[in-house]
């Protein structure tokens, strides 16, 4: 395997999905106290939501602290 296939896979396993949520549609337990209409999810590339903020640049950040690499969804 070269090098630059070993960085690819890394990388890939370490990107996360920033996508808008509506907290209508989470469930009840989650959603509550959430004043907020919509909210972020940051969720990895099997669609497992790993985290949920209260703004789209707070997941970014988040993202980055943890040494993942955002991209966004619309």
């Amino acid at each position: 395997m070269s090098e630059d296939h070993l960085s690819t896979v890394s990388l890939n396993d370490r990107t996360v999905y920033v996508c808008a949520v509506k907290v209508s549609d989470l469930p009840e337990k989650v959603a509550q106290g959430i004043s907020e209409d919509q909210i972020y999810a940051l969720n990895n590339s099997n669609g497992e939501r790993l985290a949920l903020v209260k703004d789209r640049s707070l997941a970014f950040v988040l993202a980055r602290q943890n040494e993942l690499h955002p991209v966004p969804v619309h």
